[in-house]
């Protein structure tokens, strides 16, 4: 029996608690950050790959597991597939009235997603955080965070490896006399700053917190305003590339314990 996935965790959450829409919330979230195996009818040719569609009654679905050995216990062959994230694959499928048919009798998780959830998680993940302009004018460490968000926040920073050194979310009031809370990264890599703004505006959204709002900036490490966050927020650290060794060969004779063979 293979072991469970965290999508069969997040499934059973859900199923355990039909009237509970954060643990729905937190299967579409997971959904989304997942890679996922989509089932094509025939091999991928360039950036074309046709999905193998499955009827049932008047309704179609796409084929999709979460592990390679799900989706060949399945179709029980070699058959080709094409590796995307949930996010890709609901992107791809939105408004054409096609489901998802997710580990299909594989697995605790197997469910059909009909076009409605489709469309709307491809509605929800495709949505952008507009920008503004404000200057901060007192920081205070945050205060009434709900726990499920503060766990959402943490959950997308752990998938953003690389992006930034470390985040810090603190209470702010604006110049303008407006308050709130914000996330200060610091030592962002250029080009992140989309996908780190895009990560926390779907914590606030898959977190259930419908009327919440989180600010996100990106800051030098000799901005004042860092100093200030460092000292009133609370820190996330991101998690850094596997560095790999890199070995170059020994010069024939430079090992004393390994001399050349003459011949």
């Amino acid at each position: 029996m293979s072991l469970e996935t965290p999508l069969d965790h997040a499934h059973a959450a859900m199923e355990a608690a039909p009237e509970d829409s954060t643990a729905r919330l937190r299967f579409y979230d997971r959904l989304s950050e997942t890679e996922l195996y989509l089932m094509l009818a025939r091999e991928a040719e360039g950036d074309q790959a046709e999905p193998e569609l499955f009827d049932l009654g008047d309704a179609r679905f796409v084929l999709v597991f979460d592990t390679e050995d799900r989706l060949s216990t399945f179709a029980g062959r070699a058959v080709p597939y094409a590796a995307l994230s949930g996010r890709s694959i609901v992107g791809m499928l939105a408004g054409q009235e096609i489901g998802i048919a997710l580990n299909p009798e594989v697995a605790p998780s197997s469910i059909l997603l009909p076009t409605e959830a489709v469309d709307w998680l491809a509605d929800t993940v495709a949505q952008g955080p507009s920008e503004a302009e404000a200057r901060p004018q007192e920081l205070r460490a945050p205060g009434g965070m709900p726990d499920g968000l503060l766990d959402a926040i943490d959950a997308k920073l752990r998938t953003a490896t690389g992006m930034a050194r470390r985040g810090y979310l603190a209470e702010v009031t604006y110049d303008t006399g407006v308050r709130g809370h914000l996330i200060g990264f610091t030592g962002t890599i250029p080009g992140a700053e989309s996908a780190l703004a895009r990560a926390i505006q779907e914590a606030l959204v898959f977190s259930g917190l419908e009327a919440a709002a989180l600010d996100v900036v990106f800051l030098r490490d000799s901005d004042p305003v860092t100093a200030q966050l460092a000292r009133v927020g609370l820190r996330f650290d991101l998690p850094e590339p596997q560095q790999v060794a890199r070995v170059e060969p020994l010069a024939p004779g430079s090992d004393p314990d390994k001399p050349p063979i003459l011949r």
